[in-house]
Formats: structure tokens, C-alpha cells, sequence
């Protein structure tokens, strides 16, 4: 077994430094071609029997917060986002080196094909980008440029031979600042193909060192926006992953894998502190459970370390707990409707709460639980819209501008946010149910589409901010502690 050997860095400055930079842990890109690769099913397997014996910490390219929960059962570690649109390509470096504190070695799922990511407005060519810029935003490579990870392609090579050498060269090629270090090959039908296959990829001078067999009884659910989160598979999710780390090991050499893994990062890691916490107790409930997984494991840190004390509740089952401010996170509470709705104490206390002038911070499946209704089925009535599910999906990254003062953003200002959904709202015309706030409700968000147009999204009043956005806790973590600031302020004034 090759153990993990982390590079120390030296403490910048001259003599004795206040603080030293993190120890540095080697790691491993998982990375394909395009999708359904199986680098979902290769990157979580390595984790797991990597996990077997050594610390490994996970993460995922891009806004994706599936995956990262499945990557949380093969390592027992939070799993964690690394994408340069939501948090900057300057804090790629550091949050790795945050996610990555007590660990030995870590493996990156990367995401689409190796070079895909956020399509640019901007011509690719290198002539063409302003300094700094990333020739593939938003990329598996550009990630692992970053960070400088070694990259170890997933190839399936289905009706593949020695085709497998001519498109492991190109992928290597194709960017001088890629480093691709090793080949899995997937879907093999024979050893005959699998000769073949390493054979014309060993030619381009990059060894494979694994080959794993066609699978068909690996059964992870998914739905209209991808797999079923862990949370909601329960023993399904961890019997699939304990199968994926199981293929992995008998069929992907280890030792040769963890010997490929490095790491040039040198900088400090992220840390979660704000620039205001608040002194005295300040109490936020997080809507959490089965119809409300998608957190960013970075949002109960940043939430901590500006004074609060983070209750997690489920509103399918339980009841608001007592509580100076609300966070209803994105996920799928049209897959729970049902329960959802049926847990009128807890709408209805959500609702006199924000007329009451509560914070509240609601993301997609929290803006659909605050609107009047959801499918037909009563919601808290904070909104006055009515939602339901649509055939349409609407997906794709925004350079946002706050259109509203809120309890989290100022006006004016500049978010980066993910957008992902099937759901549409329209007005309602009854809001004699509606929370009444001193204000009126206002757009949250402004951007221009591809096209050029304006549009605006997302509901603001004094006390609630909703949105279909997802933002990053880690480029937002100031505006986090505006809303904890909020929060402490309520539950003072109202002598909570």
C-alpha cells in the first residue's frame, strides 16, 4: 500500500510567521470523457476502499449536491463543492485545503467531460482571454490546474480497442497545463479487450491501472434532476456504495493509483470566519431531512463561526424549533408534498413568524415552501405565488445583482448563484392568507439572459429573502453573518 505523504509548506514571510500554511494532502482527479463515464460510480468506489485504511476526503467540480452525499457515506466526511463560477477560482486552492484538514489523500469527481464546464461568452483561444482567465471555465481541468492534481481518466470503452490510445491522447494533449497521470477503464467486455485497450494507451506513455468489468447491479434511484439524494435512499444508498467500493478494489490497482497522487497547492486554507459575528446567543433553525438535502457543508460553518447556534429540523415531522431566524434550503419537497403540507402547525407557524418579522432565507425548495401553494397542496402562505412541477428544466449558472436591501444582500449588489428546477410560480389571487410585512415584496435578483434580456427573480420583503438561487457559502459567508446579525437583532428586540 502506497501511504499518502503530504507536502509541509513553509511559513510565508521571513522568521518566525504568526501562523503556518496547512499541511498539504496529495490527491486524485477522477475525470472522463463526457457524462455516464461511470465517474460517479469509479470516484465514490475509490473513496470507499480507500477509506478501508486511511483518511480520505471527498469532493465534486461544480454546483452538483447529489453526489457529495453519497461521496459523505464512503469517507464519513462532508463531502464538498469545488466550482470557480459560485466561489472564484482564487478560493478553489483554499477551500481544498479546508475540506481537506485531517485527511491523507483525496479524490476529486470531476464533472461532464474533462474540458466542459460553464460555456464562456468569451472565444476559448488563449490570444483571446484577459489575463487570468480560465481557457475552460468551470472545468474538471481547470480545477485540477488549480489545485495541481494529477488527473486519472475514466474511459468506457465499449466497442473500443485500440481507438482507447487515440482518445487518451487527444484528452492529454489537447491543454499543455492538463496532466493526466493514469487510465480506469470501464465497461470492459474481455481480457482480450482489455490487452488491447492498454496497449494502445501505454503507447501514449500513461498507464491504466485499472479495468472494471460491465456492472449491472448497481441500483442507485434518480429522478428529473438526477439520482435520488442519499438521504432519501437510506440502506440503498450505502449498500450501492459499499458495491462501488467493492468493484473498485478487485478491479483497480490501489497501490498504483495512490502512487500517482500529488499536489502543488501551497496557499492558506479557506477559513469560515466573518468580518462581524455577533456576541450572544443567536439560534437558527435549518430546515433539513429527506425533502431538504442540498447544503453546502460549508453554510453550518460559516452560520457557526458568526455566533450562531444551527438547530437542524425536519418539516416533514417535526415542529419549528424556538429559533431567531429561518434557513430553508434547496431540494425536493414536490417528491414530499404530501407530508410537507400535511404539517399545518409547522406552516402556519412559519408563516405568523415571518409576519412577525422573523429572518427567513429560503433557497429553490425553501421559496416553494414559503409560497401559497405547492401542486395544489397549502404551503406557509409567506409568498404570494402559487408553484408547480413543469415538464421545462431550468438550469444554468447567474451573474446576479441584488435588486432589493435585504437581510442578506445589500442592493447592487454582485452574487454568482446555480440555478436548477422544474417548477414554475404564478400569482395568487387570493392573498388574503399572505404574511404582511411593513413592506412590499420586491425582486430579489436581476441578470441578463444569453439573449440579452432582463429579467428578475426571487421575492424580498424586511425579513425574507427567497429565492430560486443557490449561492456559495463561501463567497457569501459576509452576507451569512448580515442575516445571523439580523437574526440576533429579532430575537433581541423580541426578547427571545
Amino acid at each position: 500500500m502506497v501511504s499518502a505523504n503530504p507536502l509541509v509548506t513553509t511559513a510565508v514571510g521571513g522568521g518566525r510567521a504568526s501562523h503556518s500554511s496547512p499541511t498539504l494532502v496529495p490527491g486524485v482527479v477522477i475525470a472522463g470523457s463526457g457524462s455516464s463515464t461511470g465517474k460517479t460510480t469509479v470516484a465514490t468506489g475509490l473513496m470507499a476502499a480507500l477509506a478501508k485504511d486511511r483518511t480520505v476526503a471527498p469532493f465534486k467540480v461544480g454546483p452538483d449536491f447529489i453526489d457529495p452525499s453519497y461521496h459523505a457515506i464512503a469517507t464519513g466526511r462532508p463531502g464538498r463543492n469545488l466550482d470557480s463560477f459560485l466561489c472564484g477560482r482564487e478560493l478553489i486552492g483554499p477551500l481544498y485545503a479546508h475540506g481537506c484538514a485531517g485527511a491523507e489523500i483525496s479524490v476529486v469527481e470531476g464533472v461532464m467531460g474533462l474540458f466542459d464546464g460553464r460555456i464562456a461568452t468569451r472565444s476559448p483561444e488563449p490570444g483571446d482571454r484577459e489575463p487570468g482567465e480560465a481557457r475552460f471555465p468551470g472545468s474538471t481541468a481547470e480545477i485540477a490546474g488549480l489545485i495541481g492534481l494529477p488527473i486519472v481518466l475514466v474511459l468506457g470503452v465499449r466497442g473500443v480497442s485500440a481507438t482507447a490510445g487515440a482518445i487518451i491522447h487527444g484528452l492529454s494533449t489537447f491543454d499543455p497545463g492538463v496532466h493526466v497521470a493514469g487510465v480506469i477503464l470501464n465497461n470492459v467486455g474481455s481480457t482480450r479487450q482489455v490487452a488491447a485497450c492498454t496497449r494502445a494507451i501505454e503507447e501514449t506513455g500513461i498507464p491504466v491501472v485499472g479495468a472494471i468489468p460491465r456492472v449491472k447491479d448497481i441500483a442507485v434511484p434518480s429522478r428529473h434532476l438526477g439520482l435520488i439524494t442519499a438521504e432519501e435512499s437510506g440502506a440503498a444508498a450505502e449498500q450501492a456504495v459499499a458495491r462501488m467500493g467493492e468493484i473498485v478494489a478487485n478491479n483497480v490497482d490501489l497501490d498504483a493509483l495512490t502512487g500517482l497522487s500529488s499536489v502543488s497547492y501551497s496557499g492558506p486554507a479557506w477559513s469560515p470566519t466573518v468580518d462581524s459575528p455577533v456576541h450572544g446567543r443567536v439560534r437558527i433553525a435549518l430546515a433539513a431531512g429527506p425533502a431538504f438535502t442540498f447544503v453546502y457543508s460549508e453554510l453550518p460553518e460559516v452560520l457557526e463561526a458568526a455566533g450562531a447556534q444551527v438547530i437542524p429540523f425536519d418539516p416533514l415531522t417535526e415542529q419549528l424549533p424556538k429559533c431567531d431566524g429561518l434557513i430553508i434550503p434547496g431540494g425536493f419537497p414536490e417528491e414530499h408534498v404530501e407530508p410537507l403540507s400535511a404539517n399545518t402547525r409547522l406552516l402556519h407557524h412559519i408563516h405568523d413568524e415571518a409576519a412577525r418579522g422573523m429572518p427567513v432565507y429560503a433557497e429553490c425548495a425553501g421559496l416553494l415552501t414559503l409560497c401559497a401553494s405547492l401542486d395544489g397542496k397549502p404551503m406557509a402562505g409567506v409568498i404570494p405565488r402559487n408553484a408547480s412541477m413543469t415538464g421545462r428544466l431550468t438550469l444554468g449558472y447567474r451573474q446576479a445583482h441584488a435588486e432589493s436591501e435585504s437581510v442578506l444582500f445589500a442592493a447592487g449588489e454582485t452574487v454568482a448563484g446555480h440555478e436548477f428546477h422544474h417548477t414554475s410560480l404564478v400569482p395568487q389571487e387570493d392573498t388574503s392568507a399572505v404574511a404582511r410585512t411593513s413592506d412590499a415584496v420586491s425582486p430579489a435578483w436581476g441578470w441578463e439572459t444569453w439573449q440579452g434580456d432582463r429579467v428578475t427573480e426571487g421575492f424580498v420583503t424586511r425579513n425574507v429573502h427567497a429565492s430560486y438561487l443557490h449561492t456559495h457559502p463561501a463567497a457569501t459567508k459576509n452576507n451569512l453573518g448580515r442575516f445571523v446579525s439580523a437574526c440576533w437583532r429579532f430575537g433581541h428586540l423580541a426578547g427571545s
